[in-house]
């Protein structure tokens, strides 16, 4: 199993995102691309105590730690 396809069975499905910067998203993966562009719905993030919800969210790849 390469990396990505890893990440296509996460397609569809709620994942936790850590940016490099500590933000934590949390929302339902719908695309990516070979850069880890994500795309993410009901997207919720968390910053220290604040948590803000958005419908869509496009998080660019070279700010992405981590996908859980």
């Amino acid at each position: 199993m390469k990396p990505l396809d890893a990440l296509g069975d996460q397609l569809d499905k709620r994942v936790i995102v850590r940016l490099k910067n500590g933000v934590e998203i949390t929302g339902t993966l719908k695309a990516f691309d070979i850069h880890i562009n994500l795309v993410l719905k009901e997207a919720e993030i968390t910053d220290g105590e604040t948590v803000k919800k958005m419908p869509d969210m496009f998080l660019r790849g070279d700010m992405v730690l981590y996908v859980a």
